[in-house]
């Protein structure tokens, strides 16, 4: 009887080890090596996203995302990473925002950035990036990029999941159709502060 013992808790820190691990996955674990949609020919382009071509050959006169998720890239379904490159114009924004499904790991390429986030006892963050300087943004945190200089800059992020999925503060606050009074008390203020903040986002 005693023999069993060991047994028993073998199996029950192996399932709670297991439990952990699906606690922290940030994508469902793929039981192939891949996943490939129906009648798609699987060979090396099907591996190959080139949707990055001559990103980097211009730059924008906005600030600029340009994706590679698993709806740009279907190779990526299942493994759990995807990508962006995020171009910065001198004094752009990349205005407050979240991604639900993962963390973003963001490395500095060109340029410089101001960067931070907000944890959930409200406890800022802040960091002045240069090149060849890394940042990570939490799962799920509101966080932002700003380029205060005159000078361009430019960004590659990886995401722990092969859709990250973004909400941005502002849109998903003001231009969603929440209604007025209910944002003008929680932004203790009146409902015409908060109508002419939503008129610049337009109508939803």
């Amino acid at each position: 009887m005693n023999s069993l013992k060991p047994v028993s808790l073998s199996l029950f820190l192996l399932s709670l080890v297991s439990a952990v691990n699906m606690v922290f996955a940030s994508d469902p674990d793929i039981l192939s090596d891949f996943v490939a949609p129906t009648n798609t020919i699987v060979d090396g382009k099907f591996f190959t996203y080139t949707g990055m071509r001559g990103v980097l050959a211009k730059f924008p006169q906005n600030f600029t995302l340009t994706k590679a998720t698993m709806n740009e890239f279907p190779a990526l379904n299942g493994q759990s990473v995807s990508y962006a490159v995020l171009q910065y114009p001198a004094g752009s924004l990349n205005p407050p925002h979240t991604h639900p499904r993962a963390a973003e790991l963001l490395f500095l390429v060109y340029g410089s950035l101001d960067v931070g986030f907000v944890d959930t006892k409200n406890v800022l963050y802040t960091q002045k990036l240069q090149v060849g300087d890394m940042f990570i943004f939490p799962k799920g945190l509101v966080h932002y990029q700003s380029n205060p200089t005159k000078e361009p800059a430019v960004a590659i992020s990886s995401f722990g999941s092969a859709n990250a999925g973004t909400v941005s503060v502002p849109l998903a606050v003001f231009s969603t159709g929440i209604d007025d009074g209910i944002l003008a008390k929680a932004f203790k203020t009146d409902v015409y502060t908060i109508q002419k903040i939503k008129s610049g986002f337009g109508k939803p």
